[in-house]
């Protein structure tokens, strides 16, 4: 058998400020057909199952181009189609194929283009023939469109989140492939939207729940896969919301009935789903009351994860105006600020401009008195795959009692280590902000006593009715009292 994989994948904040590039893919994610390095990275998951399984199977591997972006604004229409038309030269080199296996995300849109990954796999689909087996993975915040599912045999989305699943889904994904090609099964398909949007965060109830029922039924009477997309409330796209997408072998009455029974579950339980974001000040008021720390506050209006440039200064402003201490912030990106404190030097001091530097979503900059306590060119911290993530050069500065750690390269907050690979010692601290809505909990929850969600000003921000939506279906709760 035959099996093509590549990836193509970013997330986009349709409302963020920075534009997301070639050299977006190049910083994070690129690399060429059959250059794919030997570990695992974050949207090569059918990738590395294929790589796993092809041996056994007897299976003809061809990878191709895998590229990815840390989630931005909008995508380039140059970088989208440079990188779609490189992936698609691969396929067509590797034709004839039995399987097409896709890494993808599911909320890239481009300029001019709403629906990238539909796009992208109707011209895929016209490449391989309609019997060739096509399937892709897909973040749960995904934009899941009639495209996708038409032209896509089987799609498969992380259950976790934070996404520490990537390869057991990409395994997931290739088994069900290859049992479609060698025709044992036959995949329908039934979707239902929920005219919502609301992240389920399986570190917690009653998300966790719900994962685990869909995870029960899976591989039993038919059923062959369940995934739930959340959506990403920051695009503004038609397609953007909470859906149910279910696979069964070959019964489409059984496959509407079972997403429609998920679906009225899910918004059952959407108040209880919806995350309480607490206000700075509240935030720092329940840090500060709580009797032993580091009390883990989330910065999710300016997540890199979301799109957000990472550079806002709101809750450090707020920190050093309440004269707090024993705190730690971070990673904030700003190239500049980590230049002229690798000029200083580890040991100085100097007055330094900090974040603020990406616009007014961001908020002002800070002129802060520092010391330079750490410097570390090409800085890696842990990604949820246990792979390491390049923040690139990075500074922990400390500034009246607060710690902080720049980068280089935009990212969110995924490993302690990003901190403590530094020196900056988290068991210590009272507060840790870290820039991230949720992936920060795999690793920050082992060392915090508590998890706090802040609703701060940002370009990520969760307070979606003060959003100038213009092309999402309506009615969707909680922007409209759906019943």
């Amino acid at each position: 058998m035959r099996v093509f994989t590549a990836a193509l994948a970013t997330e986009t904040n349709t409302f963020a400020p920075v534009p997301t590039g070639l050299s977006s893919f190049k910083d994070r994610e690129y690399f060429p057909a059959g250059q794919h390095p030997n570990h695992l990275t974050g949207s090569a998951g059918p990738l590395w199952a294929a790589r796993e399984l092809a041996p056994a199977r007897g299976w003809t591997l061809i990878e191709g181009m895998v590229a990815s972006a840390q989630p931005g604004g909008t995508t380039t229409r140059q970088a989208y189609e440079t990188l779609r038309d490189e992936l698609l030269a691969d396929l067509r080199a590797a034709l004839p194929v039995d399987i097409a296996l896709i890494g993808l995300h599911g909320a890239m849109v481009a300029d001019g283009y709403d629906d990238c990954e539909g796009d992208l796999l109707a011209r895929v689909r016209a490449l391989v023939g309609p019997d060739a087996v096509v399937g892709a993975e897909l973040d749960p915040h995904n934009h899941l469109s009639e495209a996708m599912v038409r032209h896509a045999d089987l799609l498969v989305a992380f259950k976790e989140y934070p996404h520490i699943d990537v390869l057991e889904r990409g395994r997931e994904l290739v088994a069900l492939c290859e049992a479609a090609a060698l025709r044992r099964i036959k995949p329908v398909s039934a979707v239902v939207d929920c005219h919502m949007v609301v992240p389920f965060h399986t570190t917690r109830q009653p998300a966790r729940g719900l994962v685990e029922r869909a995870q029960a039924l899976e591989g039993r009477d038919g059923v062959l896969s369940i995934s739930i997309t959340h959506g990403f409330s920051l695009g503004d796209v038609p397609d953007m919301g909470t859906k149910v997408l279910v696979y069964c072998d070959g019964d489409q009455a059984q496959a509407d009935q079972l997403a429609r029974r998920l679906a009225d579950e899910i918004i059952s339980l959407r108040d209880q789903l919806a995350v309480r974001y607490l206000s700075i000040d509240e935030a720092l008021d329940a840090a500060l009351a709580s009797a032993n720390g580091p009390v883990v506050l989330a910065d999710r209006a300016d997540n890199p994860g979301s799109g957000a440039p990472g550079d806002a200064t709101f809750i450090l402003r707020r920190m050093l105006e309440r004269g707090l201490t024993n705190a730690a912030i971070g990673p904030m990106w700003d190239p500049m600020a980590v230049r002229t404190a690798f000029e200083a030097g580890e040991g100085a001091t100097l007055q330094l401009r900090v974040g603020g530097k990406t616009g007014s979503c961001s908020g002002d900059p800070l002129d802060l008195a520092c010391t330079v306590k750490c410097l570390r060119t090409e800085h890696h911290m842990s990604g949820l795959n246990g792979s390491p993530i390049s923040v690139g050069d990075a500074a922990w500065i400390q500034a009246s009692g607060i710690d902080i750690v720049l980068i280089s390269l935009r990212r969110q907050a995924t490993g302690t280590d990003v901190f403590t690979d530094l020196g900056c010692d988290l068991a210590s601290q009272q507060i840790v902000v870290v820039k991230s809505a949720q992936h920060f909990h795999a690793s920050f929850s082992k060392v915090a006593r508590q998890v706090l969600y802040v609703g701060a000003p940002g370009a990520a921000t969760p307070f979606l009715q003060t959003l100038p939506y213009q092309k999402i279906a309506r009615p969707k709760w909680p922007l409209d009292p759906v019943v």
